[in-house]
């Protein structure tokens, strides 16, 4: 029966890949119904609830500073650093969507600056394939380095009754991450030809396909810059309260995921009143329906996957235990082919990391191997992804014939498997 369900799991993982988009969620709802007919145990406990809450509590205070001007706000900061040093394009676009993701919690922030990168590129005669793949794959690895990200926290709590703090965590994280980023921004700068040479763009030139961006003055409204500030704020306020539940303070009236979410909710509602905005509006943002989206996703998929896994949890540890135990790095091999399909750091995180503790993996190793729950690069369909081949009309960013063969797979590998193997001596060091 194992065998079974697990092609049932897959079977259905593959469907919500065709669907796309929500459509993963409402699959994997439809493999649960199958695997509890097929005898499995289905409960409420093997759904992320933890997660999804998280998120509905971030998008909805990022929604809200949307609807203030806020991400237009950081668009125009991002845009002012990328024109600064125009030529550096490839390696200063990665940092601008790494951060913002960062500070958001959410690789959807990238939509609004794979524009401006696109543009930059095209006016230094630089191909934008370059900038906008390592752009794209920054976007979604800084999410393994988020502090309010859903991932970040579910991970957190696995780990902290192993003996490892939710700063810990971080501190491997972040500079393994950003160094890798940095890493797959030299593979990405030597691919392709130059643009000039692009027998594609040659020809879309001609036709009179390539077009300019219109630049206007940007001026920040007061609401914009509050709202920035005041989301800044908040997380400056989770991660302060996370570092001082690691030690300092004992016995406390709220938990590190109950303070995220309370003080973001908090936040939304101080920027709404603030700002004056009509609420109903922020549930119309772009962002909001994207988070929305995800918690559907990350329902149905967890829930799908955790209801395999601890149905065959003994089993499980049995085939792969020793295989773990004696080759640590695989785990990040599972991660990474398993993201892939998921499509959701935050579900991959939820559905298997919690068996790979269970059998014994070293902290470290799973830390190590955090960061290729973000292997979303991989299948060409992923909306940053689509978004990026979208912005840019000179047709250098595009999926080749073979479907795999886009410009997003090897600077994404690079950057996963740079991260990996960074974090693991990080770790050693920060874990002793």
């Amino acid at each position: 029966m194992l065998w079974l369900q697990l092609a049932t799991v897959l079977v259905f993982i593959f469907i919500g890949a065709r669907l796309g988009g929500i459509g993963i969620g409402y699959a994997g709802g439809a493999g649960v119904i199958v695997l509890a007919l097929s005898g499995m145990e289905t409960s409420m406990a093997f759904i992320p609830v933890e997660v999804i809450l998280i998120i509905m509590s971030v998008i909805a205070t990022i929604a809200a500073m949307q609807r203030a001007g806020g991400l237009d706000y950081l668009v125009h900061l991002s845009e002012r650093m990328l024109r600064k040093h125009p030529q550096y394009i490839t390696f200063a676009a990665p940092i601008v969507t790494y951060f913002m993701t960062l500070l958001a919690g959410t690789g959807h922030t990238a939509f609004s600056t794979l524009p401006v990168i696109a543009e930059v590129a095209k006016e230094q005669g630089i191909r934008p394939s370059k900038p906008l793949s390592i752009a794209v794959v920054a976007s979604q690895v800084a999410i393994t380095a988020s502090p309010i990200s859903a991932a970040v926290v579910a991970f957190a709590a696995m780990l902290q009754p192993m003996g490892v703090s939710y700063l810990q965590l971080l501190l491997i994280a972040i500079p393994s991450t950003f160094v890798a980023v940095m890493i797959g921004a030299i593979i990405a700068n030597l691919l392709g030809k130059p643009l000039l040479e692009d027998s594609v763009y040659q020809e879309r030139l001609k036709e009179g396909l390539i077009k300019q961006r219109e630049r206007y003055e940007y001026k920040p409204t007061s609401n914009a810059k509050f709202s920035v500030y005041a989301f800044v704020i908040s997380i400056i306020l989770v991660v302060t309260y996370a570092i001082l539940l690691s030690g300092t303070i004992e016995n406390p009236t709220i938990g590190r995921s109950e303070a995220i979410m309370s003080i973001m909710l908090a936040t939304a509602g101080v920027i709404a009143t603030k700002c004056k905005l009509n609420v109903n509006e922020i549930t119309q943002m772009p962002t909001f329906r994207a988070g929305m989206c995800a918690c559907i996703c990350v329902l149905g998929v967890a829930w799908l996957g955790s209801t395999f896994v601890n149905g065959h949890i003994d089993d499980i540890k049995n085939l792969s235990g020793a295989l773990l135990a004696s080759y640590p790095w695989m785990l990040a091999l599972v991660l990474f082919f398993a993201s892939m399909l998921l499509y959701s750091q935050g579900a991959t995180t939820a559905a298997l990391m919690p068996a790979a503790l269970a059998m014994g993996v070293a902290p470290v190793a799973a830390i190590a191997s955090f960061a290729a729950v973000s292997a979303l690069f991989v299948l060409p369909t992923y909306p940053t992804l689509l978004a990026a081949i979208e912005m840019d009309d000179t047709g250098s960013t595009r999926i080749g014939r073979y479907v795999f063969d886009h410009p997003f797979l090897l600077p994404g590998i690079v950057t996963i498997s740079a991260s990996v193997m960074i974090a693991f001596v990080i770790g050693n060091i920060v874990i002793s």
